[in-house]
Protein backbone atom coordinates (compact mmCIF):
# COMPACT_ATOMS: atom_id res chain seq x y z
CA UNK A 1 0.00 0.00 0.00
CA UNK A 2 1.32 3.63 -0.77
CA UNK A 3 2.16 5.57 2.59
CA UNK A 4 1.36 9.05 3.62
CA UNK A 5 2.45 11.87 5.62
CA UNK A 6 0.47 14.92 7.12
CA UNK A 7 3.06 17.75 8.31
CA UNK A 8 2.40 20.23 10.76
CA UNK A 9 4.41 23.51 9.05
CA UNK A 10 4.94 25.95 11.40
CA UNK A 11 5.68 28.64 8.34
CA UNK A 12 4.74 32.04 7.54
CA UNK A 13 1.25 30.69 8.73
CA UNK A 14 0.37 27.85 10.77
CA UNK A 15 -1.08 25.15 7.74
CA UNK A 16 -0.61 21.23 7.16
CA UNK A 17 0.67 19.21 4.27
CA UNK A 18 -0.85 16.15 3.01
CA UNK A 19 1.96 13.78 0.88
CA UNK A 20 0.58 11.10 -1.15
CA UNK A 21 3.07 8.38 -2.38
CA UNK A 22 1.97 7.78 -5.98
CA UNK A 23 4.30 7.03 -8.77
CA UNK A 24 7.53 7.36 -6.89
CA UNK A 25 7.32 11.08 -5.93
CA UNK A 26 4.82 12.28 -3.20
CA UNK A 27 1.43 14.53 -4.47
CA UNK A 28 1.12 17.39 -2.11
CA UNK A 29 -1.56 19.46 -0.81
CA UNK A 30 -1.10 22.62 1.08
CA UNK A 31 -4.66 22.59 4.32
CA UNK A 32 -4.71 25.62 5.70
CA UNK A 33 -7.00 24.12 8.55
CA UNK A 34 -5.80 20.70 8.35
CA UNK A 35 -7.72 17.91 7.91
CA UNK A 36 -11.34 17.31 9.67
CA UNK A 37 -12.26 13.88 11.06
CA UNK A 38 -15.80 15.05 11.39
CA UNK A 39 -17.96 13.85 8.14
CA UNK A 40 -18.75 16.12 5.81
CA UNK A 41 -16.78 18.68 6.91
CA UNK A 42 -15.02 20.63 3.87
CA UNK A 43 -11.83 22.31 3.79
CA UNK A 44 -10.02 24.27 1.44
CA UNK A 45 -6.56 21.88 0.18
CA UNK A 46 -3.88 23.74 -2.55
CA UNK A 47 -2.22 21.56 -4.45
CA UNK A 48 1.51 22.12 -4.49
CA UNK A 49 4.67 20.64 -6.35
CA UNK A 50 5.62 17.17 -6.08
CA UNK A 51 7.88 16.29 -3.34
CA UNK A 52 10.56 13.68 -3.23
CA UNK A 53 9.91 10.27 -0.75
CA UNK A 54 12.47 11.71 1.63
CA UNK A 55 9.61 14.19 3.10
CA UNK A 56 7.87 10.90 4.44
CA UNK A 57 9.86 11.14 7.52
CA UNK A 58 11.39 14.72 7.75
CA UNK A 59 10.64 16.26 10.92
CA UNK A 60 12.80 19.64 11.79
CA UNK A 61 13.47 23.20 10.46
CA UNK A 62 13.71 25.04 7.03
CA UNK A 63 16.21 27.40 7.30
CA UNK A 64 15.93 29.20 4.29
CA UNK A 65 13.38 30.17 1.50
CA UNK A 66 9.92 28.86 0.38
CA UNK A 67 8.56 26.62 3.54
CA UNK A 68 11.35 28.47 5.80
CA UNK A 69 10.16 27.19 9.43
CA UNK A 70 9.34 24.16 11.78
CA UNK A 71 7.76 20.94 10.08
CA UNK A 72 6.58 17.95 12.49
CA UNK A 73 5.02 14.74 11.75
CA UNK A 74 1.28 15.10 12.54
CA UNK A 75 -0.02 11.75 10.99
CA UNK A 76 1.23 9.28 8.76
CA UNK A 77 0.43 5.76 7.34
CA UNK A 78 -0.47 4.11 4.85
CA UNK A 79 -3.37 4.42 2.59
CA UNK A 80 -5.58 2.50 -0.57
CA UNK A 81 -6.44 4.43 -3.72
CA UNK A 82 -10.59 3.57 -4.92
CA UNK A 83 -10.89 6.62 -7.37
CA UNK A 84 -7.78 8.24 -8.47
CA UNK A 85 -8.80 10.71 -11.16
CA UNK A 86 -7.42 14.17 -12.70
CA UNK A 87 -10.64 16.15 -10.58
CA UNK A 88 -11.58 13.64 -7.97
CA UNK A 89 -9.16 11.53 -5.72
CA UNK A 90 -11.38 9.19 -3.45
CA UNK A 91 -8.93 7.15 -0.92
CA UNK A 92 -8.89 5.25 2.73
CA UNK A 93 -6.28 6.78 5.42
CA UNK A 94 -4.96 4.09 7.80
CA UNK A 95 -3.35 6.24 10.25
CA UNK A 96 -3.41 7.02 13.67
CA UNK A 97 -5.10 10.18 13.72
CA UNK A 98 -6.64 10.08 9.93
CA UNK A 99 -8.63 7.22 9.68
CA UNK A 100 -11.23 6.50 7.42
CA UNK A 101 -12.91 7.37 3.35
CA UNK A 102 -12.26 10.49 2.44
CA UNK A 103 -12.42 12.61 -0.95
CA UNK A 104 -10.59 15.40 -2.61
CA UNK A 105 -12.49 17.23 -5.26
CA UNK A 106 -10.50 19.63 -7.37
CA UNK A 107 -12.69 23.25 -8.01
CA UNK A 108 -13.56 24.47 -10.97
CA UNK A 109 -11.84 27.27 -12.83
CA UNK A 110 -13.42 30.52 -12.55
CA UNK A 111 -13.28 33.99 -14.05
CA UNK A 112 -12.21 36.89 -11.36
CA UNK A 113 -14.60 39.61 -11.56
CA UNK A 114 -11.94 42.06 -10.90
CA UNK A 115 -9.37 41.33 -13.29
CA UNK A 116 -11.90 39.32 -15.85
CA UNK A 117 -9.03 36.47 -15.61
CA UNK A 118 -9.71 32.28 -14.83
CA UNK A 119 -8.26 31.56 -12.10
CA UNK A 120 -6.10 28.84 -12.37
CA UNK A 121 -4.75 27.99 -8.66
CA UNK A 122 -5.07 24.54 -7.94
CA UNK A 123 -7.53 24.64 -5.48
CA UNK A 124 -9.25 21.61 -4.19
CA UNK A 125 -12.07 20.80 -0.91
CA UNK A 126 -11.30 17.60 0.96
CA UNK A 127 -13.65 15.91 3.26
CA UNK A 128 -14.49 13.18 5.06
CA UNK A 129 -17.13 10.57 3.91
Amino acid sequence: MPRFVIHEHHATHLHYDLRLEKGGVLKCFAIPKGISTEKGKKRLAIQTEDHELFWLNFEGTIKEGYGKGIMKIYDKGQYGIKKWEDDKIIINFYGDKIRGEYVLVKLKSSKDKFYNKVNKKNEWIIYKL
